[in-house]
């Protein structure tokens, strides 16, 4: 029996078809090969079209199956991970109306300020947990306000996720977590919130129905499963956001347990068992994937949009022509800690939450010409974006998360040696890597869901630690003293 896991990202999407018994990828396949568009008609922008994802994923599964040799009719059940905090809006015919506002698109931070003032600072906080800030509903009001005509043509609003599963099965639903990241669920009342549809104005019969996490969502329609050549009815039977699922991929559900990801944006993310925020909203809690209304499971999300794209950013324009990433981890590792006084302010992708939603753009500070050279720019780019996560980590100290271990997938920016060094040594936490992804994880949840897997510790029984990278005493000072300036140099910039 197989399971099949799909994964929306901004970059590319994935497809991963999981072995239950084993719980061994046997087949993966992601596309486009390289970074699918993103298109910024303004400063600040961020849109793709949600027909493109559903084509990459096509192609995806159907490489998957190749690659995996299993006839697709065997496969038992699907699930989707997605990118957080975008915005589709569809029509009565579910057609799609315009490109999808996506996660790091700051148009709307105006718009969730105004209601965080205006419904009341500690309202929102205790009832939403967050400030509206730059998440769906504001990107909603943002339509509502400046494309009127597109608005008064919604039938629903969905999440990525949400689309992907509308267009395998036909049914327009979404959870609660997924309501949740769009800050529209209320965690007190236990339901959509009123204070955010009323003060934005919005119809509720725009909020699609919900379905749980875990559990039957849709199954699959026979034109989709006659054009990838699975089962007419087979169950999508598991949905969360990318970083949700990033933590149920590495077992993370437990209060104190957490998980970080460094791809195009970086996030840790850990489990929180109090409904506890940050009292600027730099630092955002929502339903993780086991929450229920009698336990509280809380995803306290730590997210950083300059991560991976900077690096790529590096790749592109400042290395060597060619060259690859390993290469690049290599010409790090040539420049001492510290990379001799050269700092990367990282955040040049939109507004920043932990800035609490400045947008500041990236910089370079300490530039000597005597000094530093293309390397140099390379390893200070990768501790900015480490020194940039501890910067967080701080603020969800402060909320009382007491971070020892991080768990990640080894992938991404997890394979540079002077990045899991430096997180290491400046946060003084354990780093362990697993071999795991977002996809296989969503297979896995797929099976919980479709009660293939009477539980998550049988789901991921087979989950393998790769590596662990400890703290070293001696380096993890020097880390420390290369934040102190970092963080003086961001002081300079935000005050």
């Amino acid at each position: 029996m197989y399971l099949l896991g799909c994964d929306i990202g901004s970059s590319s999407v994935k497809a991963s078809i999981v072995d239950s018994e084993t719980g061994r990828r046997i087949g993966t396949d992601f596309y486009p090969r390289e970074e699918a568009p993103m298109y910024a008609p303004r400063p600040g922008w961020a849109e793709q079209n949600p027909e493109d994802w559903w084509d990459y994923l096509k192609i995806a599964i159907r490489g998957a199956i190749v690659n995996s040799g299993v006839d697709p009719k065997e496969i038992a059940a699907i699930g989707i991970s997605y990118q957080m905090h975008g915005l589709v809006v569809i029509d009565k015919k579910q057609r799609v109306l315009r490109p999808s506002i996506i996660w790091c698109d700051s148009r709307a931070v105006m718009y969730g300020e105004q209601a965080f003032h205006s419904i009341g600072d500690k309202r929102c906080l205790s009832h939403l947990l967050n400030s509206p800030g730059n998440f769906t509903a504001a990107k909603l009001a943002w339509i509502k306000e400046y494309e009127p005509a597109v608005y008064e043509s919604i039938d629903k609003i969905l999440l990525p996720g949400d689309y992907i599963a509308m267009r395998m099965t036909g049914e327009a639903v979404t959870t609660v977590p997924g309501l949740s990241e769009g800050i529209f669920w209320d965690f007190i009342e236990n339901r959509v919130s009123d204070d955010i549809m009323n003060y934005f104005g919005f119809d509720p019969s725009v909020i699609p129905e919900i379905r749980p996490t875990f559990g039957l969502q849709g199954e699959l329609l026979q034109s989709v499963a006659l054009e990838l050549g699975m089962r007419k009815g087979t169950p999508v039977t598991y949905r969360a956001g990318d970083q949700a699922n990033n933590a149920l991929s590495l077992n993370v559900l437990n209060p104190g347990e957490i998980a970080a990801t460094a791809g195009t944006s970086g996030v840790v993310y850990g489990i929180n068992d109090k409904a506890n925020y940050d009292q600027l909203s730099r630092v955002n809690s929502f339903a993780h994937v086991n929450h229920t209304p009698l336990v509280n499971r809380l995803g306290v999300l730590l997210c950083i949009n300059g991560v991976g794209i900077l690096n790529s950013w590096v790749k592109k324009n400042v290395a060597p022509l060619g060259i690859t990433y390993n290469e690049m981890n290599e010409k790090a590792q040539q420049v001492p800690i510290g990379s001799e006084g050269l700092s990367v302010i990282p955040f040049g992708n939109g507004a920043e939450r932990i800035l609490e939603n400045k947008e500041i753009a990236c910089s370079i500070q300490g530039l000597n010409f005597n000094i530093h050279n293309k390397n140099h720019i390379i390893r200070a780019a990768q501790e900015g974006i480490v020194f940039s996560f501890k910067y967080g980590m701080d603020i969800m100290n402060q909320m009382g998360l007491d971070i020892q271990v991080i768990r990640a997938g080894k992938t991404n920016m997890f394979l540079s040696p002077v990045f899991t060094e430096a997180l290491a040594g400046v946060t003084g936490t354990v780093i362990e890597l697993y071999d795991t992804t977002g996809s296989a994880g969503a297979a896995k949840g797929a099976g919980i869901g479709a009660g293939i897997y009477a539980s998550s510790e049988e789901a991921f029984g087979s989950l393998r630690k790769i590596e662990e990278i400890e703290p070293d005493g001696i380096k993890a000072n020097e880390y420390c003293g290369a934040f102190d300036l970092w963080k003086e140099r961001l002081d300079e910039i935000v005050k």
